[in-house]
């Protein structure tokens, strides 16, 4: 069911309901995918901080997808996708691309679905990412990032396979299940006057933004980047897609090289600005979260607080939502990380 309480926007659902043009993704896709992912997907907890509060001037209320099955918020885009196939579409089996939350993502839903999966991967990607994808069941197809493109890879395996190719974010029903994070969110918080989302190829901001813009009228929606993987930052700015062909980041989870076209879409008419910050600032939010926190969160999930952290958008004052995406960190590195200087 969706958020109830005073001051939420519902658009209209009826009869009387006025005419507007068809949306790829609309809060109607959005409350359709809560329902299939009802007693499947886990309604992860929002958490709070005294301390956060303290040193940013708002209210801040964490979403923590870190908690989600599968460890990251994509568990939900991919279970929303696949169990919307045919019966037909079940038997030949998915495909998709993925580093590595996306794959496991696809893996778990296919063994819960009852659908063969498999997944095109880099052959240079965490071992642990490779060895969780196929312990939920698919198969891991390896190429080299450096002399293969990998979606020409997947198209060219999917036909030859006649499988459903279901992507990582550019795909309606991956965004209308990656919404229900921000749906859960604000039934949780209530009012909100800021949605921060991380973005990499726009899958989980996109979603946020439509549920957001929906439900409340007067809240803003920001995406955040990495300074080193602001392809989505710079399509904003611009006002079409652009590409980044070598992200750097520690955020390994916001490197593609640029939002999909429904992505951009969604973007664009649903968000209102566009925000990146460094890698010290992305490490310093991590190490907040792990030793103040408590809270196991990747790279890629500290990215939207690290923006409210260090105080790239005026929050004082403010009751502010933020998705910490996912928890599937390579704790070694982490560590590392943890234990660096600033520069």
């Amino acid at each position: 069911m969706p958020p109830t309480f005073p001051g939420t926007v519902i658009p209209g659902r009826g009869e009387g309901a006025p005419s507007a043009p068809a949306a790829p993704v609309t809060i109607q896709d959005v409350f359709a995918a809560a329902d299939r992912l009802k007693g499947v997907a886990r309604e992860t907890p929002v958490h709070t901080s005294a301390t956060l509060d303290a040193r940013t001037g708002a209210a801040v209320f964490l979403k923590c997808e870190t908690f989600q099955r599968a460890g990251a918020f994509k568990f939900r885009g991919a279970y929303n996708a696949l169990a919307l196939l045919d019966a037909e579409q079940r038997r030949a089996g998915v495909l998709t691309y993925s580093s590595g939350n996306h794959a496991q993502a696809v893996a778990l839903a296919g063994r819960l679905l009852g659908i063969k999966t498999a997944v095109v991967m880099p052959a240079n990607v965490p071992k642990v990412k490779a060895e969780a994808t196929r312990g939920y069941g698919a198969e891991v197809i390896e190429y080299d990032p450096d002399r293969e493109d990998r979606e020409a890879l997947a198209e060219r395996i999917r036909r030859e396979r006649n499988m459903t190719l279901i992507p990582p974010f550019n795909h309606p029903h991956v965004i209308a299940g990656q919404g229900t994070a921000a749906c859960e969110l604000i039934q949780s918080a209530g009012m909100l006057d800021l949605v921060l989302a991380p973005c990499g190829g726009g899958g989980l901001l996109s979603g946020t933004a439509v549920t957001t813009r929906a439900l409340l009228k007067a809240a803003r929606v920001v995406g955040v980047e990495p300074e080193g993987a602001n392809n989505g930052t710079l399509a904003f700015r611009a006002g079409r897609i652009v590409r980044v062909e070598h992200p750097q980041t520690m955020a390994d989870g916001l490197r593609p090289k640029a939002l999909g076209e429904l992505t951009f879409a969604l973007i664009r008419e649903h968000v209102h600005d566009m925000v990146t910050v460094s890698e010290e600032e992305i490490r310093t939010t991590l190490d907040f979260l792990w030793n103040r926190m408590k809270l196991v969160v990747e790279p890629s999930g500290a990215v939207g607080l690290a923006a409210v952290f260090h105080g790239k958008l005026p929050v004082s004052g403010k009751r502010v939502g933020v998705i910490l995406s996912g928890g599937n960190a390579d704790l070694q590195a982490v560590a590392e990380w943890l234990r660096a200087k600033p520069a």
